[in-house]
């Protein structure tokens, strides 16, 4: 005679959900708990930098990010590239793009509207415009400009500044990064480095 059939089911509910939760508990811990902790002890040990979020401090103060990009509006600085994260530019919490197609209305004005911000601070600058100085990156953090995007606005910065425009050219120059691997990617600057440096000059 067989037992009872609540007996049974218990049974059988207790062998698959009491290893489910055991399974559980382990994953949490190793994966939720272990696994972060001996990651980030490695990097700590091996990219102490980058681990600490590549911050830049000069005098004892937190000047910014090498990873993050921050918006300067001031025609005396670099700009950067546009950011289309909310509630504000550049935030860390809300990495993301527009999600705006091509032909969106939304993103076409926009670019509109940057193309008359950089043509009215440098009406003399004739040169075509650098893609990545009108659209937002994917990440809405870029903290890099293309070297195109850095060379069209050397003239402004120069010019506000007072400042010969071979000190800005050999700036840009000295900051300069190739590309990964020498064929990933586009020639490159950090704006906040080069801003900094722009600043020491005073």
């Amino acid at each position: 005679m067989s037992g009872s059939p609540i007996l049974n089911l218990r049974e059988s509910f207790g062998s698959v959900v009491r290893p489910a939760i055991v399974l559980f508990a382990i994953l949490t811990v190793v994966t939720g708990l272990l696994y972060p902790l001996a990651i980030t002890g490695i990097a700590r040990v091996l990219f102490p930098r980058e681990a600490d979020g590549s911050l830049i401090i000069q005098r004892g103060r937190l000047m910014g990010s090498r990873l993050i990009g921050q918006s300067f509006t001031d025609p005396g600085h670099f700009w950067s590239r546009l950011s289309a994260t909310a509630p504000q530019p550049y935030n860390g919490t809300a990495s993301g793009g527009s999600n705006l197609g091509p032909t969106n209305p939304a993103l076409i004005e926009a670019v509109r509207s940057r193309i008359a911000a950089l043509r009215s601070v440098d009406p003399d600058n004739a040169a075509p415009i650098p893609v990545d100085l009108v659209t937002a990156s994917g990440s809405g953090l870029d903290p890099e400009i293309s070297l195109a995007a850095a060379n069209y606005q050397a003239a402004r910065v120069a010019r506000v500044r007072h400042l010969p425009s071979a000190t800005v050219q050999a700036l840009i120059t000295a900051r300069a990064k190739g590309r990964l691997l020498g064929m990933i990617g586009e020639p490159r600057v950090n704006v906040l480095e080069l801003n900094l440096a722009l600043d020491a000059l005073k």
